[in-house]
């Protein structure tokens, strides 16, 4: 199995959303390490509260997509219908760019080879954002291993305002909660560092605001 990209820096580096796909298939041995990779994750206890559902079945795959189609016409509507923020040309037009490259997703996500769903268990009801929260740096480990094996993928979580008609799809049971959806695929496009805000802007020192020369 041939590794695309070695160094780690570099893979988070260049890690990016990926929304459009090439038709090719994803070997089955790709998507177990891809897993192996989020199953290395560390969480609480070692109780591993994580499980995956890999979707290639092109029905359901269709029924994903017309779950996640529904919310994301909702979810654009409402954008649009919200007062514009102020932005310059250029952040308009990288907003339209993310309106179209989601819109294809959403129309097309039947066609990606692979959809990942990993579900979480709640642990703990009453720590807030806390309880479960170990599904996410699986998540990411499984994202940046997708990554390091030159596959695409982007996080995605619109289907959650339907997750009843998920489970059903997909027989998940009620104490399984879906905290994502993840199309992987050869992607269409290259990899490459995205604009962030430097470490400087982000980073306060010893309380709140407070920033070092």
């Amino acid at each position: 199995m041939e590794i695309a990209e070695q160094d780690i820096f570099e893979v988070i580096g260049s890690q990016r959303a990926m929304r459009r796909f090439k038709p090719d298939p994803v070997p089955d041995e790709l998507i177990k390490k891809m897993i192996w990779a989020a199953t290395r994750a560390p969480n609480g206890g070692n109780v591993q509260p994580w499980r995956f559902v890999v979707v290639t079945d092109p029905a359901k795959k269709r029924g994903l997509r017309d779950i996640y189609l529904a919310e994301w016409t909702k979810y654009r509507a409402a954008r649009q219908a919200a007062p514009a923020a102020p932005m310059t040309e250029e952040m308009a037009r990288s907003m339209a760019r993310s309106v179209a490259r989601g819109t294809h997703l959403a129309e097309h996500l039947d066609e990606v080879p692979v959809l990942i769903i990993p579900c979480g268990f709640l642990l703990d009801v009453n720590t807030g954002i806390a309880s479960g929260s170990s599904i996410y740096p699986a998540v990411q480990n499984l994202m940046l291993a997708a990554r390091a094996l030159g596959l695409g993928t982007v996080l995605t979580t619109l289907h959650r305002h339907n997750e009843g008609a998920v489970r059903e799809l997909l027989g998940i049971p009620e104490e399984a909660h879906t905290a994502a959806l993840i199309p992987v695929g050869w992607p269409v496009g290259k990899f490459g560092a995205g604009p962030r805000l430097p470490v400087e802007a982000v980073t306060y020192w010893d309380e709140w605001g407070a920033k070092r020369p």
